[in-house]
């Protein structure tokens, strides 16, 4: 059975990587052509582009699916799949061929494009990946296969994204083998346990020393390593890699110094800051960081 795969992202690149792996027929890529990268603006292609043309598959790039419909249709594929692809498929390709989608979460939960960041920043004790039909709404289409995993709670966003990409890639295996014996059959999902989840902006990494160290910790892990999280000190923007929880009792936004341990106070206790982007750029330890800037009793900034 020849697939056409759809996707954009690292998540999609570990899927499709996977997918060869499973020896599953892939004839051709669609993702979304090279843009302007970093600091310098060079013009760079994705990852999945770059995975795709070193395996020797057909790439076809686009900006606006919906205008390269008819071009795409005529890839001579069986079925598509479509992982983190970012654009919205539009009705007459759907209509055209069956295509499945590989999402992250144990839907009808968290639709949307974050659904593994929800999953940590939540605390959710377990995640699943789903294998549906896709529809016309976002993520509301039937259910062909689910697969549960349990979290252990420390896991940080890359971490999670690697482990539930090889998941889905293996289901997917296990899709087109029963589509091939037609043994694939579709539930619709239950609309009133819907729930969705928006893309997060730069602002929603603001670390909150008001809350918990529990939810300090959990929004660390979920987004720190690809939108960031950070805090301001004497107005100066500091990025945060890593940090825990910590037992020891603080005022909150205050900063305790021991040379050793950079803790900060927060609703239930505090939080350590084990490695962070200082000021000037340099990527240190929290205990490097406080032995340069030696601050005593002072508090981070609560509002900038």
């Amino acid at each position: 059975m020849k697939i056409l795969f759809l996707g954009s992202s690292h998540f999609s690149k570990i899927v499709l990587e996977e997918m060869l792996n499973c020896n599953l027929n892939v004839c051709a890529v669609v993702t979304t052509p090279d843009k302007e990268m970093g600091r310098g603006h060079k013009v760079q292609a994705n990852e999945v582009k770059l995975f795709a043309e070193e395996k020797g598959l057909q790439v076809f790039c686009t900006n606006k699916i919906k205008n390269d419909t008819e071009k795409i249709k005529k890839i001579d594929y069986d079925i598509s799949v479509v992982a983190s692809f970012g654009q919205i498929l539009p009705k007459d390709f759907l209509e055209d061929r069956l295509c499945l989608n590989v999402h992250p979460s144990i839907l009808p939960k968290y639709r949307g494009p974050s659904p593994i960041q929800n999953t940590i920043l939540n605390g959710d004790k377990t995640t699943a990946v789903t294998i549906m039909k896709v529809g016309q709404r976002v993520d509301s289409g039937d259910i062909a296969l689910q697969e549960e995993v349990r979290l252990l709670g420390d896991e940080y966003y890359c971490d999670l994204e690697t482990k539930l990409a090889l998941v889905g890639a293996r289901l997917i295996a296990k899709a087109v083998n029963m589509l091939e014996d037609n043994a694939l059959t579709f539930s619709p999902q239950n609309e009133r346990e819907a729930t969705y989840v928006k893309k997060f902006e730069k602002q929603d990494g603001l670390l909150d020393f008001s809350q918990t160290k529990e939810d300090l910790y959990n929004k660390t892990r979920a987004l720190s390593e690809t939108l960031g999280v950070y805090f301001f000190f004497k107005k100066q923007k500091i990025k945060v890699f890593k940090l825990l929880p910590n037992n020891q009792t603080l005022t909150e936004f205050q900063i305790a110094n021991d040379k050793k341990h950079f803790l900060i106070g927060c609703k239930n206790g505090s939080v350590e800051i084990l490695s962070l982007l200082s000021p000037s750029g340099k990527k240190q330890s929290g205990a490097d960081f406080l032995n340069g800037f030696k601050p005593q009793g002072e508090f981070v900034d609560e509002v900038h």
